[in-house]
């Protein structure tokens, strides 16, 4: 029987996780956490973050069964693997919590998020801002004679790339909402 040469590390393909949970290399992690619907559950998992110097990227809470009265909160972190492996048993933990999912490592998933664009200018500026929209599919829901407001939905690297294509153009104000994540299949 032959051994197996299996390299350190991960793969989207691999059903084993090889990482070394004592490496040093910084991740982005993507947390579903399904809780309770009621007041001081958010707080005590952002005070989990807070009070162990862990960063937040991206948080984003909406209730998803009213009956139920259960919220998802998806947090988008980066730390070690060992610290990601903290943050998931501390949050496993907290009493109002039911779930912890940990979207980068379980698999496939899909992120969006939404932001609003405010871009000011006029001619060639104007006519190129509303060329960069059409490319990025991305819809003008306000306009005056001054500026434009973009609305586009996609990937955080998708918003990302559009900002940076903007501001030369001249961004006035920009606001996102945040990653909202679900495992594939």
């Amino acid at each position: 029987m032959s051994t197996l040469k299996i390299k350190k590390g991960t793969s989207k393909h691999s059903a084993y996780d090889l990482r070394d949970p004592h490496s040093d290399v910084i991740e982005r992690h993507t947390l579903a956490v399904i809780v309770d619907n009621e007041a001081g559950v958010l707080a005590r998992v952002i005070g989990l973050f807070s009070g162990r110097g862990y960063n937040i990227e991206s948080l984003t809470v909406a209730e998803i069964d009213h009956t139920g009265h259960t919220s998802r909160i998806t947090i988008v972190t980066a730390g070690t693997p060992a610290i990601i492996e903290q943050i998931k048993a501390q949050l496993g933990r907290i009493v109002p919590v039911h779930e912890v999912h940990d979207l980068t490592v379980e698999g496939a998933s899909v992120e969006r998020e939404l932001a609003l664009f405010k871009v000011a200018g006029g001619g060639d500026k104007r006519v190129e801002a509303l060329r960069l929209a059409d490319i990025f599919r991305a819809s003008v829901v306000d306009s005056t004679l001054e500026n434009f407001t973009f609305e586009i939905t996609g990937a955080p690297g998708k918003i990302d790339a559009f900002a940076d294509l903007m501001r030369p153009l001249g961004l006035v104000e920009m606001a996102r909402t945040g990653v909202a994540a679900l495992a594939r299949g």
